[in-house]
């Protein structure tokens, strides 16, 4: 009889009371996942080198080896599928911006209470876009100028019209015939278009638009 294999969650941080403090507080809230360990961006690619492609990173801005100019990137397009936190100290809104329009599901500063921050972990392991640190209002503000129809690809909009009318990523895929892990993808990019921080913010603009009524 065959079994299902655990998720697997990979946190790369270099200080190892942080990692093994957010390994705990992860572990507590995803019991059955695989958590894996990394200090370094070598010891991230050696532990997804092989196996199941990880459910949900948790990485560090700035650790051995990582590029923050790039490396989110490529672990992007290398897991498309996967979600993507990143963990750091800054909470300046540029960097932030920067993260999540390089693929980043997620951006938590380190000086987010616990409570807050395995929230905002959950949020994005459940396809959530969340940014939560003390800058983030002001990341809002910089982005808040009116969307306009012609910045969203068609796929996109259908997206959008199903999201506005409530839907869930499941949902929205069976409806389109396209997979949730393609569906989230297009929910992030959809947030970082629209400025929105969260799915109901994004809906709010999508039925200020007419979107709800597209689908």
């Amino acid at each position: 009889m065959s079994t299902l294999s655990a998720e697997r969650i990979v946190i790369a941080d270099d200080h190892p009371l942080f990692r093994e403090g957010l390994c705990r507080l992860v572990g507590g809230a995803f019991p059955d996942a695989d958590i894996l360990q990394a200090g370094t961006l070598d010891e991230l690619r050696a532990l997804v080198a092989s196996g199941e492609a990880p459910s949900l990173f948790i990485l560090d801005l700035m650790f051995p080896g990582m590029d923050p100019e790039a490396t989110i990137a490529q672990i992007r397009s290398d897991f498309p599928t996967s979600s993507l936190v990143v963990i750091s100290m800054s909470d300046d809104p540029a960097t932030i911006d920067g993260v999540i329009r390089q693929g980043a599901d997620g951006y938590i500063a380190k000086s987010v209470e616990p409570a807050a921050m395995l929230a905002a972990i959950r949020s994005v392991s459940a396809g959530e876009t969340a940014v939560l640190a003390p800058a983030a209002p002001a990341i809002a503000a910089s982005r808040r100028a009116p969307p306009s129809i012609r910045t969203i690809t068609p796929r996109q909009r259908d997206v959008l019209s199903q999201l506005a009318m409530g839907k869930t990523n499941k949902e929205i895929g069976r409806c389109l015939d396209i997979s949730p892990f393609t569906v989230r993808i297009h929910v992030s990019a959809l947030l970082r278009t629209l400025g929105a921080q969260s799915r109901a913010e994004a809906a709010v603009k999508a039925r200020a638009m007419g979107l709800e009524r597209a689908g």
